[in-house]
């Protein structure tokens, strides 16, 4: 069994377990094979730098240098803010009940892009969220950047939302332009000549 969040609404404490919905599974998904002249299937690879050898799946990782090039434990970093000051970290949605006490609109939820989306098999949270809509932070791990989360619901079940807020830009005319019925000409109705054609 995979980890619970727990909810606290009007009142009552709801807990389940989040099913990831993955767009391979509402629609499905295509997958190239390639195969040697002995019929055994290829593996991704990569080339070192001096293409002198190969290196397989798993045998690349990301470290941390220091401006002297010298390796950097990541236990030794902190996080700071934009200020300098020690960043706050964030304990995991998991860790404890999350309080849905802030109500949102659906059009709210429409200026973030969604990057994650799970299902709540609960029918009782479903019920009780009825047709509202509440956001909270989320961290599926302590983190010092939460996501924003969503919660709502059908009559079976309750869905989990979460992602960043969109930078939409709009472009629009600074007033709507009017057009009088006398600064259009009339036009003669004259007959189109098709013989040049």
């Amino acid at each position: 069994m995979g980890r619970l969040l727990a909810f606290n609404l009007k009142g009552s404490l709801f807990s389940a377990e989040p099913v990831k919905i993955e767009r391979k599974k509402l629609y499905g998904f295509t997958k190239t094979l390639v195969y040697d002249e002995n019929g055994q299937e290829c593996e991704t690879a990569n080339l070192d730098t001096g293409a002198s050898g190969l290196i397989p799946r798993g045998g690349l990782g990301l470290g941390i240098l220091s401006p002297e090039g010298l390796w950097v434990e990541r236990a030794s970093l902190k996080a700071v803010n934009a200020q300098g000051k020690d960043a706050r970290l964030i304990p995991s949605s998991y860790d404890s009940p999350i309080n849905l006490n802030k109500k949102t609109s659906a059009q709210d939820l429409l200026d973030y892009c969604i990057t994650g989306f799970y299902e709540l098999p609960n029918k009782d949270l479903a019920s009780t969220l009825g047709e509202d809509i509440y956001t909270f932070d989320y961290c599926y791990r302590a983190s010092y950047e939460p996501s924003s989360a969503f919660i709502l619901a059908n009559e079976d079940c309750a869905f989990m939302l979460f992602g960043y807020k969109a930078a939409f830009e709009v472009l629009s005319l600074p007033e709507e332009a009017v057009i009088d019925d006398e600064d259009i000409e009339d036009e003669d109705d004259e007959e189109i000549d098709f013989s040049f054609i």
